[in-house]
């Protein structure tokens, strides 16, 4: 019975509904964190009858035909992109990305990372890195003696000594725009890595190019809907049993059938 497997199927895919799912709610509190959905397709199709073939001499067609089902696969985990509710912090080297764009950093291989978790750092040589150590790039040195500092909304970094009002511009941040932002692949520690479906990045400073401005002291709450998150999960509980119901109807009618004499 082609029912066992097809069930099979649907109850793979509520399964990994429920891991997306499970995910987003494990994420609710990561710093600038989107939340992820699970897409299906629908798989092949037995064609019993082809709908339009000749069904008598007279030339008379089928006009619809018998195609069976034979389940579901997963097309796609995406991603939300929506920006998450910017919260306050107080700290001078906290900075949100208000709108489009990534943050650039620059990982131990050498090769370039994106992100929007502008909870940033301070090193012991006193470059600006990411809570993991990451440079961001293009490298802004804090000197030692600076007591404050500054960014603003272009992303122009100034510090400010004990021995002077006037600021000092130690360098600006730039944005990463991308063509295709859901094809970015996330590696981990709210890193992304550019792929052939993102495109490669478009670096401009903030506030051109369509791109976000920087917010300092602020940093992006996740974008986690809780409700709709738990609504969901009741959803894909619902269907892992309905699917799990119909292999024990389907169980039962094999075994019917063997007991028939």
């Amino acid at each position: 019975m082609r029912a066992l497997k097809i069930a099979a199927t649907g109850m793979s895919a509520q399964q990994l509904r429920v891991e997306t799912i499970s995910n987003n709610l494990a994420n609710m509190n990561t710093t600038a964190y989107n939340a992820r959905r699970a897409e299906f397709a629908d798989l092949h199709y037995q064609q019993v009858s082809r709908a339009g073939s000749v069904n008598a001499s007279d030339g008379t067609v089928l006009p619809t035909g018998v195609q069976v089902g034979l389940g579901v696969r997963p097309s796609a985990v995406s991603v939300h992109l929506s920006q998450g509710a910017l919260q306050e912090t107080g700290n001078d080297l906290d900075v949100a990305v208000d709108g489009r764009g990534y943050l650039e950093v620059t990982l131990p291989s050498g090769q370039s990372a994106y992100t929007r978790d502008g909870a940033l750092k301070r090193s012991a040589e006193g470059l600006i890195v990411t809570s993991d150590g990451y440079a961001v790039a293009p490298e802004i040195t804090i000197p030692d003696d600076a007591q404050s500092i500054s960014v603003n909304a272009e992303g122009e970094v100034y510090a400010y000594f004990s021995d002077t009002a006037e600021g000092q511009l130690l360098g600006q941040l730039s944005l990463a725009g991308f063509t295709n932002a859901k094809g970015l692949e996330a590696i981990g520690s709210n890193l992304f890595t550019e792929t052939e479906a993102s495109g490669a990045p478009l670096l401009s400073t903030p506030g051109s190019d369509g791109l976000g401005t920087v917010r300092q002291r602020y940093l992006e709450n996740s974008s986690v809907d809780a409700v709709r998150e738990v609504t969901q999960l009741i959803e894909a509980q619902r269907g892992y049993e309905m699917n799990a119901k119909v292999i024990s109807a389907v169980d039962q009618m094999m075994g019917a059938t063997t007991q028939v004499r």
